[in-house]
């Protein structure tokens, strides 16, 4: 089973578009993507490795398909990858004391490439001290997207939302349109990010840091911040549709793009769905972080490399690793994956709407927020995910339980 989803992965996402030159330098690269603006987006970055006379070969394991193939048991089983999709700050730790850590410190210093990063970027790429990923994308992983032609035949306007109060005062009158209000999907992903997302957004600086940093703070539990984020987390479940459990998040998507759905709370990487399937930003969608924002959380996907040891190898690597972030091509890719780009030097020209709220909500540092695979203790995280998914799917847990529930949560890691 293991072998036939790898092969089938890659035969989706590979296809004819790879080089196949014998003399190229070949990179085993290993990534969890496999939407259509995923493998879009991948695409810009393949036919420009390959440009360069390198070859790209596959190893896909979309993150939703129940494989689990860590980079560790890549490395012990005598094929690991050459470049590798992770943000995980233990990974290149773990790395450096296999002597495996590849730094890009000098290579971006000598490319005059640091300097055009925004800060939330620079802080993720940075492992004790070191720039240790090439970073490719970065998202906001709470922002509400909406169908502009639903919002009009409802006679609704999310841009004047001040609050979530404003939001679940229109729901009745969304489902009395025969519209579902808001979308969600029901696996555990789904469920941990959004209530991340309204942690970031209803408490801001208040608890998010101290609940999911790297020695989290078992006082900011048993606070009214936390029980207002688990009220609002609550009022979204109870409003979901029959549809949602273990529905995956571009299925998600596709409830608001085909007019079922009103809106979706989720990654901006949603806008990638609504591109791909002909919509146009300002026309027949829109976006806005969640109303009343506090807080932003922050995703920057990136890529990893392994020091092989290679010259050949450690030179398409280098390439590689520029490539991603050359600011033509890093835009070609944003506009594919539904992403911002994450460099500040990028042509106006190639920003969307979108990408304009993303880009000045991240001028405020205060406002930003690390995704917790960037700061959590592993097994902490893990067990949010846990207890967020019991919450959501015990419709008589109160706020007041959910707490309780965190807190044994939090003395059974700690």
């Amino acid at each position: 089973m293991f072998a036939k989803k790898i092969v089938g992965l890659i035969a989706a996402i590979v296809g004819a578009n790879f080089v196949t030159n014998a003399k190229s330098t070949e990179l085993l690269i290993y990534h969890s993507w496999s939407t259509p603006s995923e493998i879009s987006a991948l695409k810009v970055l393949n036919e420009n490795f390959s440009s360069e006379g390198n070859s790209w070969k596959d190893l896909a394991i979309a993150h939703d398909s129940g494989v689990n193939v860590s980079l560790m048991n890549m490395l012990t089983g005598g094929n690991p990858p050459d470049v590798f999709m992770n943000s995980d700050p233990g990974i290149y730790r773990d790395l450096k004391k296999q002597g495996l850590a590849y730094p890009l410190t000098k290579l971006y210093q000598d490319h005059h490439v640091l300097e055009h990063f925004p800060p939330a970027v620079l802080k993720n790429i940075t492992v004790d001290g070191e720039i240790m990923k090439a970073p490719v994308s970065v998202h906001i992983d709470g922002m509400v997207y909406y169908n502009k032609h639903v919002a009009d035949a409802v006679v609704v306007d999310p841009k004047s939302w001040k609050s979530l109060d404003d939001l679940w005062a229109v729901f009745d009158k969304i489902k009395a349109a025969g519209y579902i209000p808001i979308a969600q999907g029901g696996d555990k992903f789904q469920i941990a990010y959004l209530l991340q997302a309204i942690i970031a957004s209803e408490t801001g600086n208040a608890i998010y840091d101290r609940f999911y940093g790297e020695k989290p703070d078992r006082t900011c539990i048993d606070t009214r911040e936390m029980r207002q984020a688990l009220a609002a987390f609550r009022k979204i479940q109870q409003h979901t549709d029959p549809g949602s459990p273990n529905r995956k998040w571009n299925e998600t998507t596709n409830l608001v793009i085909t007019g079922k759905a009103l809106l979706q709370i989720h990654g901006d990487w949603m806008k990638g769905e609504f591109l791909a399937a002909g919509k146009q930003p300002g026309v027949d969608f829109d976006c806005m972080n969640i109303p009343g924002t506090k807080g932003v959380v922050v995703t920057v996907d990136a890529w990893g490399f392994l020091n092989t040891k290679k010259t050949e190898k450690a030179k398409a690597q280098e390439q590689f690793a520029l490539l991603v972030v050359d600011p033509a091509i890093n835009a070609a890719f944003a506009a594919k994956k539904g992403c911002s780009p994450v460099r500040t030097d990028v042509d106006p020209k190639s920003l969307d709407p979108c990408n304009k709220v993303v880009l000045e909500t991240l001028k405020d540092p205060a406002m930003q927020h690390a995704n917790p695979f960037n700061t959590a203790d592993a097994d902490w995280y893990r067990t949010i995910w846990d207890v967020a998914d019991k919450f959501w799917n015990t419709p008589s847990m109160t706020p007041d339980q959910g707490v309780a529930e965190f807190q044994r949560a939090y003395d059974s890691v700690f």
